[in-house]
């Protein structure tokens, strides 16, 4: 916990604190193993993510690099700017990726593992390494400005393309916000404070990700700016233009393979692997495995009443249907719950994605995927993502994922819109009937569901009992409350709430000492 001089100790600490000395807090614990296990399935899907956007950059790179060799006069200023973004995004990277050793050698000592994923962490669920690390040493403060410094790089590079540079500052935002209970929290301590190490390394692993993916949509506009396809008829090539350099197996690669500065009144003939193939020069071969594919051939013309060849070369990616689930809350899905999931394709377009679900609902808000188990769905419910792509819809990936009740929230006293975790309370607010007992996850909390409590008993030291129904004190339990002294306990017992979901729960009892 965060007792540095610099960082006071909040109540909430104060609470958690108290909860470990007194509170069982079994099915917690159980929620806790579940979240860290989700941790793991989104480590592993950033890291697969991350690969597979560093190949796409580096066919980019080697684009540049060949409009460089056939035209440096136009590209040359681009191709430094791109050179320049490889650069500051691999600082960047680099430095995270120290960031991230740094804070496992902290949990794990001498056996911690260099570059470790989540899945090698043997303490992922310690809660105070990363609040030392980043808050309590300052290393978040550095992090923080780092991604600052290349947010405003990137911006700068791209141009004025305004929906780029607002792209940019959504990615990489840094802006403090408010936690739970509305209060002000900064951008170092959502990940840093009291988080355990497997959700700190996840959001710096999704930060490294956030890194590629923009630094190859940076490049991919640095090359929109230059016009080195225009190739002037005294400098004639042969080039191909793929429709795209990675395929999915079972779909077709298709390239225009095109003689820049030819007499139009002369018809070339086009050659692969000394096949010729139809007059218009497109190329198309159904792909078959995975991996890199390259081809050669030729264009043939004639001038002066000689035939010229004009060789040429290309290449293209073939890979397996692929598609990114990750559940932004963790890896189970809650029945009744708006689970929110974040779904896409590499390579298509979001309007061309479909999500399906036997056994729950699925809409979308924003920019993430609703799915609602039904309150009376399975144990296990699969996600399959389908893709149209060239006029088809095929499936691309699904996942099956465990579907359990929601966890039980706490009960805590609010007073004048604001939840309170002390136990002890003034006398004369737990008596005002505008105050009332609320059932939530805590600040702490990865899902946030509104739950409504619906009675609960009062029980006073006099011996005295009451009933109540509803989530506030009646006037009979305010009146005997009002006639005790400081000191006094009151036990508020068999607290009943009602989830989204539709099920009701019976929470811990919340004892409250009269202050």
């Amino acid at each position: 916990m965060g007792g540095a001089k610099n960082c006071p100790e909040t109540p909430r600490q104060r609470m958690i604190g108290m909860m470990y000395l007194v509170l069982t807090a079994m099915l917690a614990l159980n929620v806790s193993a579940a979240i860290l296990n989700g941790y793991l399935q989104v480590d592993e899907s950033l890291h697969a993510t991350i690969a597979t956007t560093e190949s796409g950059n580096k066919l980019e790179y080697d684009r540049f690099a060949t409009a460089l060799s056939q035209n440096a006069e136009k590209t040359q200023e681009w191709y430094d700017k791109a050179m320049k973004v490889k650069e500051e995004s691999d600082k960047l990277y680099n430095y995270i990726s120290e960031f991230k050793d740094a804070i496992v050698a902290l949990a794990d000592g001498s056996k911690a593992v260099q570059g470790a994923t989540v899945r090698q962490i043997k303490k992922r669920d310690d809660t105070n390494v990363p609040h030392q690390y980043g808050i309590n040493d300052g290393h978040a403060a550095e992090l923080k400005e780092r991604i600052i410094a290349y947010r405003d790089f990137l911006k700068e590079v791209s141009g004025s393309d305004e929906s780029v540079r607002a792209d940019i500052d959504r990615m990489f935002a840094t802006a403090d916000g408010v936690n739970a209970e509305g209060k002000a929290i900064s951008w170092e301590q959502t990940i840093f404070e009291e988080m355990p190490v497997c959700a700190t390394i996840t959001v710096l692993t999704k930060i490294q990700n956030d890194i590629r993916t923009y630094e190859g949509k940076v490049v991919q506009v640095l090359y929109s700016n230059t016009d080195a396809s225009d190739v002037r008829v005294n400098k004639m090539g042969a080039y191909i233009i793929p429709s795209s350099e990675y395929v999915i197996r079972g779909s077709k690669y298709r390239a225009q393979i095109i003689l820049a500065g030819i007499d139009s009144t002369k018809t070339p003939e086009y050659y692969i692997e000394g096949q010729k193939i139809n007059d218009e020069g497109v190329y198309e071969v159904i792909a078959s495995g995975t991996g890199e594919k390259r081809y050669k051939g030729q264009i043939a013309y004639h001038h002066l009443g000689e035939t010229v060849y004009l060789p040429f070369e290309g290449r293209y990616i073939v890979g397996e249907p692929t598609a990114t689930i990750s559940n932004t809350d963790l890896n189970i899905m809650y029945r009744g719950y708006n689970n929110p999931f974040s779904i896409s394709v590499p390579g298509v377009p979001n309007d061309k994605v479909q999500v399906r679900c036997p056994g729950a609902s699925i809409s979308k808000q924003g920019g993430n995927w609703i799915i609602k188990p039904a309150a009376n769905s399975a144990d296990k419910l699969t996600i399959e993502v389908l893709a149209e792509v060239d006029g088809k819809t095929s499936v691309m990936g699904s996942h099956v994922y465990r579907v359990k009740n929601l966890p039980k929230p706490n009960a805590y006293f609010e007073i004048g819109g604001q939840v309170t975790e002390e136990t002890k309370i003034a006398r004369k607010a737990l008596i005002n009937p505008a105050n009332k007992i609320v059932a939530s996850y805590g600040a702490d909390g990865l899902i946030q569901a509104k739950f409504t409590i619906t009675g609960f008993q009062v029980k006073l030291p006099t011996g005295a009992s009451f009933n109540i129904k509803g989530d506030r004190l009646d006037a009979k339990s305010i009146d005997a409350i009002g006639k005790l002294k400081q000191g006094n306990q009151v036990n508020i017992m068999y607290i009943k709430a009602t989830g989204p979901d539709g099920k009701e729960v019976q929470l811990r009892g919340l004892p409250i000492e009269l202050n």
